[in-house]
């Protein structure tokens, strides 16, 4: 449908039609030619931002998918990665994109829930890219305090937001339509299929990740641009463990 490497509407159908493991595992060997991996220029914008902040030796890529987030990790210098996802396809995938990289750094692909992480607080940086709109907002408290348990005092938990579109754009109208028929397939298809793009906004997230314990700042990714108003068109959040 995106490309000719890239799922069929068929594909993706069937994918929306299961539940957010099973939707993941079939569209992983086809996933990083579909727009919904995280670009280049965002992964490259936000390691310049974080970098820095570092040294990060030990680094946390949360829901990991093909492993993007990994690879920031290892260019930003952590000597030890680990992937977390909860879909075996999209980890063999990741352990595929990998299986020739150079030592160091060490890397981990674990499968496991994101709401009950099974790491000992041993991580200088944990990141995500793209996976916010699986949760639903009441999961997101939890979902930080396992962050937050998983990382080392001093540590970082960052991540690329970009601006909301433009109230009444045509970008804006896209989101609110796939939100809405999203909510109506759940309510009337299941297995559940969860992502929605207006769940995650700013100020809330910033209010639950000082509610769990975290110091937040964020940085204007400049390599992205800023909008007509002068506003950032995207930025990093950088939330610390104190």
């Amino acid at each position: 449908m995106f490309s000719p490497e890239g799922p069929t509407l068929l594909e993706l159908t069937v994918q929306a039609m299961s539940s957010t493991e099973r939707g993941y595992d079939l569209l992983a060997p086809k996933f990083d030619s579909t727009p919904f991996r995280t670009p280049d220029r965002v992964l490259d914008a936000f390691a310049a931002a974080v970098g820095p902040l570092g040294p990060f030796p030990r680094g946390l890529d949360v829901c990991t998918g093909t492993g993007a987030g990994a690879g920031v990790l290892r260019r930003l210098g952590a000597e030890r990665v680990v992937g977390v996802d909860f879909s075996a396809g999209m980890l063999a995938e990741a352990r595929r994109a990998y299986a020739d990289a150079e030592e160091p750094p060490t890397m981990r692909w674990v499968r496991a829930d994101t709401l009950a992480l099974p790491f000992a607080p041993a991580f200088d940086l944990a990141v995500s890219f793209g996976a916010f709109g699986h949760f639903l907002p009441r999961e997101r408290p939890a979902l930080f305090a396992e962050v937050f348990r998983s990382l080392r005092p001093g540590g970082y938990f960052a991540f690329p937001v970009p601006a909301p579109p433009r109230v009444g754009s045509r970008g804006y109208w896209a989101l609110w339509g796939f939100d809405t028929v999203m909510r109506v397939r759940n309510a009337l298809w299941h297995p559940r299929f969860v992502m929605y793009y207006r769940t995650f906004r700013l100020p809330d997230v910033v209010a639950d990740l000082e509610r769990t314990g975290f110091t937040v700042a964020t940085a204007a990714l400049e390599e992205l641009g800023r909008r007509p108003d002068g506003s950032p068109r995207a930025r990093a959040v950088l939330a610390r463990r104190p």
